[in-house]
């Protein structure tokens, strides 16, 4: 992983990490309270040869009293130093519980010995560690004493005597506090690695390419509003969802630039990850450039388009498939564009076969004759074979990621079922992005110039024009091949009604 990736998952997880340093910070800070304070009192001998001769004799007594000085230090939590330290303080422990209480250290190359005491009380603390020092000088005397009589060569003297101290040595509030800081942070990053090793949800660009090389086509942010207002036309024309479907629009045009793709048809891996809006406001998006666009709703078993819409959807596709009605007779305009709605109609018992059937080829070429473009919403790809079956049927293919919800698994899945059967995979559309963050796939800039919403997005060179002065536009029928486009009833595709724009 790059600099780039570890950046990206503490971003991802600034609250998990947030959340653990606050803990650690608030652990310290209870253990700091619940600790009972205990005090500190230090005192400080030295260690001297009693003799005057001459500066060697001087020389080699120093030498004497460093090795011996490393003795005496061993000697302090002995029973023969504390225990007359217990009978003159009258204390109420042993001499070993005493012993976990005193720490005698020597430094080398000294003659030093320090004493350190630490009790619950400050006084307690000091009176104990002077009566060590000076129970340890009558030890070291009584020791070091020759057998034959006569003085001890050793003299131990108290050089800083035992004080009680002002403060208590423990707890170190700020130490405690810095060690829970470290630890939460530690914690925290520890476990956003270990979350985004296991997590193979797919959250942004960058998981995205980890599966799939495929043109990103756009990222749509996740809004609160779309569930109630799911239309491009609900939502202020300078608001980020819609110029997330205008610069999809675009960036669709530059994929497809060979202009092979006539029809997309847009699907997901699965339900719920918005590929139905997503291909309604694509729809919306490409009538709004000025193109005569016909969306077709394909999901023949969660038909949705003609409740976003607010269309019939009792006669439409399947009717036109099984023969019953003709396909200009079921086409129904919505807006104020060139947009025209085919609704699925009944849900027939056999969607994988009515669109796989030759039918629904001739009926998406004959579209495709009198249609700038056609746009058709397909069921996702994973449940059922719908999707991969009508893919073959299109000229490209448009899959709808629903970010933080799909996994990596899945979406390979899909990708993998489409170049099986040979699809034109023209991009991927990331949905539900979180609008700041690592993950959010765009900036934008927004004017509140009125005027502006009417160009905002356009694209005027590149986008064929479908209108003309009179309310239908005659179509030629036959196609480069010089094959002649049939109906489902055998007789030439008709022109389809197009409406006059608002420009002519």
């Amino acid at each position: 992983m790059e600099l780039s990736d570890y950046l990206r998952i503490l971003r991802r997880n600034w609250v998990v990490i947030t959340a653990s340093t606050l803990a650690g910070l608030l652990l310290g800070a209870a253990m700091s309270m619940v600790t009972k304070p205990t005090y500190t009192s230090e005192t400080q001998l030295f260690v001297a040869i009693q003799s005057s001769g001459s500066v060697q004799e001087l020389q080699q007594g120093n030498t004497f009293s460093q090795a011996r000085v490393q003795s005496y230090a061993k000697t302090v939590d002995s029973p023969i130093v504390l225990q007359p330290v217990i009978d003159s303080l009258g204390l109420s422990m042993t001499a070993q519980e005493l012993a976990t209480k005193v720490t005698a250290t020597t430094d080398l190359n000294t003659v030093l010995v320090d004493i350190s005491v630490v009790d619950n009380s400050p006084v307690q603390a000091a009176a104990i560690a002077q009566a060590v020092s000076n129970s340890l000088i009558n030890v070291v005397d009584t020791l070091e004493k020759p057998k034959t009589g006569g003085t001890s060569p050793i003299s131990l003297s108290v050089i800083k005597p035992a004080a009680a101290p002002a403060s208590p040595s423990a707890p170190d509030t700020k130490l405690n506090l810095v060690a829970g800081l470290l630890a939460g942070i530690f914690i925290g990053i520890a476990v956003a690695v270990f979350r985004t090793k296991l997590d193979n949800r797919i959250r942004g660009e960058a998981d995205l390419r980890r599966v799939t090389d495929v043109p990103l086509l756009g990222g749509i942010a996740f809004d609160q509003d779309a569930r109630r207002k799911p239309l491009l036309t609900q939502a202020p024309p300078q608001s980020p969802r819609a110029e997330s479907f205008r610069q999809m629009r675009t960036n669709l045009q530059f994929a497809n630039v060979a202009g092979r793709a006539k029809t997309v048809l847009v699907t997901s891996s699965l339900p719920g990850e918005g590929k139905s809006t997503t291909a309604t406001n694509l729809a919306i998006a490409l009538a709004q450039a000025g193109q005569a666009v016909c969306l077709i709703d394909a999901d023949l078993r969660r038909p949705m388009v003609n409740e976003y819409l607010g269309l019939d959807r009792n006669a439409g596709l399947t009717t036109a498939l099984i023969g019953e009605a003709d396909v200009n007779d079921l086409l129904q305009p919505w807006g104020d564009e060139n947009l025209f709605v085919l609704a699925s109609g009944q849900i027939p018992p056999n969607p994988s076969e009515l669109l796989g059937s030759d039918e629904m080829k001739c009926l998406i070429a004959g579209l495709e004759v009198a249609f700038d473009t056609v746009v058709i919403d397909a069921p996702p790809l994973l449940p059922v074979t719908d999707a991969a079956v009508l893919s073959q049927h299109v000229g490209g293919v448009v899959v709808v990621v629903g970010t933080q919800k799909l996994r990596l698994q899945d979406l390979e899945k899909s990708i993998a079922a489409l170049r099986m059967v040979g699809s034109n995979i023209l991009g991927v559309v990331l949905n539900m992005l979180p609008a700041k963050g690592p993950d959010a796939y765009a900036y934008s800039y927004y004017t509140n110039d009125p005027n502006s919403a009417k160009t905002s997005g356009m694209i005027p060179a590149a986008t064929k024009s479908f209108t003309e002065d009179s309310d239908w536009q005659q179509v030629d029928t036959q196609d480069s091949r010089g094959s002649v486009m049939l109906t489902d009833q055998g007789r030439p595709a008709r022109a389809f009604p197009i409406r006059e724009s608002s420009s002519s």
